[in-house]
């Protein structure tokens, strides 16, 4: 039953990247490493906090030691554990300083997706927020080194941002639902 479970997290989250992230542009970055099936998707069941972060910290020395050109990034996901976003927000600082620890420092860093993320200042539906919501509270671990050369090659980086807010507010919140992308707060 778990791995049938795991299978359709991982579903989601697929059709989240191909709809949303690569779909919609959200990141000129994805796309080359989802079709050269170089992202890693790692579905966590642990059961408290504790056992998720040794997962986390499992997946720090994992990523570190793979081959860039097998697995360039990784994506710690819990369906479950982690449905508060501010409690997830927390944990994402956690993960920050694991980061640290791990002496991993400009090696990897840590970007967050969750079905409630909220950026200070804005109103929970706004739809800018929407950049950064995936089905299920997620851990991103990227390679420094990647994301620089990608960002190195980007004409304007610093217009992503910018450019996801304007894509999004055209969507709209109908936009974004006929997408069909699943959020875990979604009855089952």
């Amino acid at each position: 039953m778990q791995h049938s479970q795991n299978n359709a997290v991982i579903q989601d989250m697929r059709k989240w990247l191909e709809k949303a992230v690569i779909g919609l542009n959200l990141c000129p970055f994805a796309r080359s490493v989802y079709v050269n099936n170089q992202v890693r998707f790692v579905v966590s069941n642990a059961r408290h906090l504790d056992g998720f972060l040794e997962e986390l910290d499992r997946e720090l020395d994992f990523l570190a030691a793979a081959d860039p050109k097998e697995i360039d990034t990784t994506l710690l996901i819990h369906p479950t554990l982690l449905p508060d976003f501010l409690d997830f927000n927390e944990v994402v600082g956690i993960a920050e300083e694991a980061v640290i620890e791990h002496e991993l420092e400009g090696v990897i860093q840590v970007a967050s997706f969750h079905p409630q993320f909220q950026f200070d200042g804005t109103e929970p539906d706004d739809i800018g927020n929407y950049t950064n919501r995936a089905p299920y509270p997620t851990l991103h671990l990227i390679r420094e080194e990647s994301l620089e050369g990608a960002v190195a090659s980007h004409p304007d980086p610093d217009s992503i941002y910018e450019r996801n807010i304007e894509t999004l507010q055209k969507l709209g919140h109908e936009g974004w639902q006929a997408l069909g992308i699943r959020a875990s707060t979604d009855e089952q």
